[in-house]
């Protein structure tokens, strides 16, 4: 009867007693009552089925778990995908402006380059042009100066160089007879009025007394000389004799010819031996061979002026030049004065001064050589 028992209890019956194949997660942690009821002993396959279950379980949480974390990677990756192009695109376009403000700069810098070429092109014709202009001045001065210097230590106003002077009928006519006129320069006539050959005068013995407001004036002048006419001395000879001399029917030629002989840029030359150049000479304004264009009265006109180098010529009748000439060669002796050329005493500077200022009150008057 023992052997019979336990035999029954090693073989329990199936009735009142099931095992599930997959247990829940609540059944983990209880075990099965059947067992430990039957004799506490527990069966190897259902522990094997519920470690594989334990592991489906686990491996089911990794995968949903990894996929979850995947599409956030994913998610992410896009994002900054998305942010890389929107910064590619902006990087393009400045790349893109870059180039085309990099373009304008360069055709910019180029058209520049060729402006101030042709500028320095031109500043450099313009300076060479005035530098021959320049070294033609400087040899003419320079002939002049050698001339003058040659003149002042042969020839003074008490005793004249008659070898200079062939015109001079008598010594007692000298007083420095145009020893400062140019024969043809830009500043004077071709030759004064006085240095022309003049009818012969009695011989006569000339007075002369030094007027003390003049002579002051000149002293004045002389330790400072300038071509200023707001001084005293030039004032008053331009009052009374510039002005009045160069006063012509024309007006506004008469303030050209004025400035031109201040400013030295005068030339006077015979009509006969000069052809006029074709188109730059109007018969109604620059006159004619008939026609003074100072007066403008018919008079036979054997000279012409030109102003500075405009290239026009204006006809003049001899009274005309003879006015202009005397104002010239009063100015070329002041001017010489001012540059030091004049190596005298101040009472005979001032004498050749008187006398160049009646010249210019006696061409004002209508007086001038018949070789005019």
């Amino acid at each position: 009867s023992q052997v019979s028992f336990e035999e029954e209890s090693q073989n329990p019956p199936a009735v009142g007693h099931w095992k599930p194949l997959m247990p829940s997660k609540g059944d983990k942690e209880e075990p099965e009552g059947g067992c430990q009821d039957a004799g506490g002993v527990h069966d190897p396959q259902s522990t094997e089925q519920l470690n594989v279950s334990r592991l489906r379980s686990s491996s089911v949480e990794i995968r949903e778990k990894g996929s979850e974390f995947l599409r956030d990677e994913l998610h992410k990756a896009q994002k900054e995908l998305k942010l890389k192009d929107k910064e590619c695109e902006r990087l393009s376009k400045v790349r893109e402006q870059l180039e085309q403000e990099l373009e304008e700069l360069t055709a910019s810098l180029f058209e520049e380059a060729h402006k101030m070429v042709r500028e320095a092109n031109t500043k450099q014709a313009a300076a060479e042009k005035q530098l021959r202009e320049a070294w033609g001045k400087i040899d003419m001065l320079q002939a002049e100066v050698t001339a003058l210097k040659t003149l002042v230590i042969t020839s003074t106003p008490s005793s004249p160089n008659r070898e200079l002077h062939p015109q001079l009928q008598s010594p007692s006519k000298a007083g420095f007879r145009k020893g400062h006129g140019r024969n043809k320069s830009t500043s004077s006539a071709m030759v004064s009025a006085a240095s022309q050959n003049v009818a012969p005068e009695p011989v006569s013995r000339e007075c002369k007394e030094v007027d003390s407001t003049l002579f002051a004036e000149f002293q004045a002048w002389k330790e400072s000389p300038t071509l200023d006419k707001s001084c005293s001395f030039l004032d008053r000879i331009y009052r009374e004799d510039v002005g009045p001399c160069l006063d012509f029917t024309k007006q506004e030629l008469s303030e050209l010819v004025r400035v031109a002989v201040e400013q030295n840029t005068l030339t006077i030359e015979p009509v006969a031996s000069q052809t006029v150049p074709v188109g730059k000479v109007a018969a109604e304004e620059c006159g004619g061979p008939k026609k003074c264009a100072l007066s403008g009265l018919p008079r036979t006109c054997k000279h012409r002026i030109m102003l500075g180098d405009s290239g026009n010529y204006y006809y003049i009748s001899p009274s005309c030049r003879a006015r202009i000439t005397a104002v010239c060669n009063f100015f070329t002796y002041i001017r010489y004065i001012q540059q030091g050329l004049v190596r005298q005493d101040v009472e005979l500077m001032y004498w050749e001064v008187m006398r160049l200022r009646r010249e210019m009150s006696l061409a004002k008057l209508g007086f001038y050589p018949s070789e005019m």
